[in-house]
């Protein structure tokens, strides 16, 4: 079926279907012929074939081209004769030309406007943009970034020494010349005007298997922001893979996603940052449907976070398992909760063995050597710390005066996570949710770390849980114009509670050992754009050097506008 129909090909059809009333009256056949005629133009218009002004341009010609047959029939010989054919079997065949004209047109998709192809209907693209002007206002009775450096040793000839500790390791940085002066800042206001761009793809390939891609700005080794600072000399911003991964649905209560994929626990940012992605797989099983009131579902997964690689190093990975369940009590009230666990392995730093160093040239001799730092490119601030370099390489008198120092994480991880959400609708649009969410780090053993440590670490303070709670009022989601949102948070977070690496990037700088509250509100100016202003104060709970007294507080505020497409 071509996509254009000529008028000469409508008058076609039109007689071959009324070809067998010519055995009645003449005014009978061309009330026949005209009938079937309007009737197929009719349907190609509501079909979408034909427009409006090219139909009816077409009845008149094939009206005029009617007359004229009529004309030229006077002077022809007696029509022949055909049997009456009934009026049942005429509309059989109308109605049978009418569906199979609508078929094809919706399979060859001729018929829509601007028609695109059939595949493009299974990807869906998603995006946003927000740009933000940020103020950091660090508190004046902060300890200084000497007063840091000095508690960690770093600022001394002979760092590191078995001893040093800290809770903050860019706090206590200094440069890598002779006078050892801290780089750091707990004092200064800071002033930013940032931006963050993200776009995504989702491919529904068939009903098991989809797919997902997004790009995001940020850094390479930051994987908790996505925000890019301006005033960078007007260079290009990199895009970055932000996500890419393969999902398998067998059937509808179980579905497998691997790649780098969207975080899959319930959760909130006192654990994982609103802006982590995982790597790895994940597995997620709800075994009763949507409409259910009660809906409980099982989350578990694998996630590599850095490759075993001998004998340069052992891998390092994240486990975890989360159940729970989704409850909606009423129409308007719904429950929410999930038990997780979550295990890392390899995560804790040792002592390095002496036989890995060689004392003879002051050198390690094995490319593992610094296998259990806790790298910069990684952590955040607020775990405890301590020195991993050999003793043999801490003791050489031969050793270069500024070595380079290998912190380790003190403590081993196995966070242990209770997060629950009530959620009313009954005063909607306005809706009221409350959220709480508990951790406690079940590894965190003073007597395990001082003996893995080999008495480097002797701990008085540090903390192993953290909690949150946060009361929203407004819309979940602002979608439309004027919608809006209010939020009300208070966190306390420990110093060992949580992986630092992996929370929050925005309170008190972010990382853990980190108390306070976060007063936000959010108002839609138009469909899918929002402006929003967010106060950030965050005060240390244990010294950022153990045993030192530093002081450590930071107040943020941020002022955004965010659109959507």
């Amino acid at each position: 079926m071509k996509k254009h129909i000529t008028g000469a090909g409508l008058l076609s059809m039109a007689l071959l279907v009324a070809a067998p009333a010519w055995a009645q009256s003449e005014r009978e056949t061309l009330e026949v012929l005209r009938q079937t005629t309007l009737s197929l133009i009719e349907t190609l218009v509501e079909a979408g074939a034909l427009t409006r002004e090219k139909a009816d341009a077409l009845v008149k010609k094939a009206a005029g081209e009617a007359a004229k047959k009529l004309a030229a029939q006077k002077d022809a010989p007696a029509p022949v004769r055909v049997h009456y054919v009934p009026e049942i079997v005429r509309n059989e065949i109308r109605e049978q030309i009418k569906q199979e004209v609508i078929a094809q047109a919706r399979t060859e998709r001729w018929a829509e406007p601007n028609a695109i192809p059939a595949w493009l209907d299974s990807i869906r693209w998603e995006g946003d943009l927000r740009l933000r002007y940020q103020l950091d206002d660090f508190a004046a009775g902060n300890s200084t970034p000497a007063n840091y450096a000095f508690a960690a040793g770093t600022s001394t000839p002979n760092f590191p020494l078995s001893g040093d500790t800290t809770r903050a390791a860019e706090l206590a940085a200094v440069n890598n010349s002779s006078n050892r002066i801290p780089t750091a800042n707990t004092t200064e206001k800071r002033e930013r005007h940032r931006l963050r761009a993200r776009i995504g793809l989702l491919a529904k390939i068939s009903p098991e298997w989809s797919a997902g891609v997004r790009l995001a700005t940020g850094s390479a080794t930051d994987r908790v922001s996505t925000n890019q600072t301006l005033g960078q000399d007007w260079n290009r911003y990199a895009f970055l893979v932000d996500r890419a991964f393969v999902r398998y649905d067998p059937v509808e209560s179980l579905s497998l996603v691997g790649g780098r994929i969207p975080n899959p626990w319930f959760s909130t940012d006192l654990v994982w940052d609103d802006d982590l992605n995982f790597e790895g797989m994940a597995l997620t099983w709800k075994p009763l449907r949507d409409n259910a009131a009660f809906k409980p579902f099982l989350t578990a997964g694998a996630f590599p976070v850095k490759e075993e690689n001998p004998p340069a190093s052992s891998g390092r990975w994240m486990h975890g398992v989360q159940a729970g369940a989704q409850w909606d009590i009423r129409s308007d009230t719904r429950f929410k909760f999930g038990l997780a666990w979550y295990g890392f392995r390899n995560f804790e730093g040792r002592v390095e063995n002496d036989a890995v160093y060689d004392a003879s040239v002051s050198l390690p001799n094995s490319s593992a050597y610094g296998q259990y730092e806790y790298g910069r490119n990684l952590r955040q601030k607020g775990n405890t710390l301590f020195v991993t370099n050999a003793s043999a390489e801490l003791n050489d008198p031969f050793a270069p005066a500024y070595k380079t120092a290998y912190w380790g994480l003190a403590s081993r991880f196995r966070p242990l996570n209770l997060t629950a959400s009530l959620a009313f609708a009954r005063f909607d649009p306005v809706h009221v949710i409350l959220t709480a969410d508990w951790v406690k780090n079940t590894a965190f053993d003073r007597n395990e770390i001082a003996a893995r440590t080999a008495g480097r670490v002797n701990l008085a303070d540090g903390k192993n849980h953290g909690y949150q709670y946060r009361l929203t009022l407004g819309r979940p989601q602002l979608r439309n114009l004027h919608d809006w949102q209010v939020a009300l948070a208070y966190r306390y977070l420990g110093s060992d509670a949580v992986v630092d690496a992996f929370t929050d990037s925005d309170f008190g700088g972010g990382g853990t050992n980190l108390k306070g509250y976060t007063l936000g509100f959010q108002y839609a100016v138009d469909r899918n754009a929002a402006v929003g202003l967010r106060w950030l104060s965050a005060d240390q709970i244990d010294s950022f050097a153990p045993g030192a007294g530093l002081k450590f507080s930071l107040d943020v505020l941020q002022a955004d506008v965010n659109v959507r497409f």
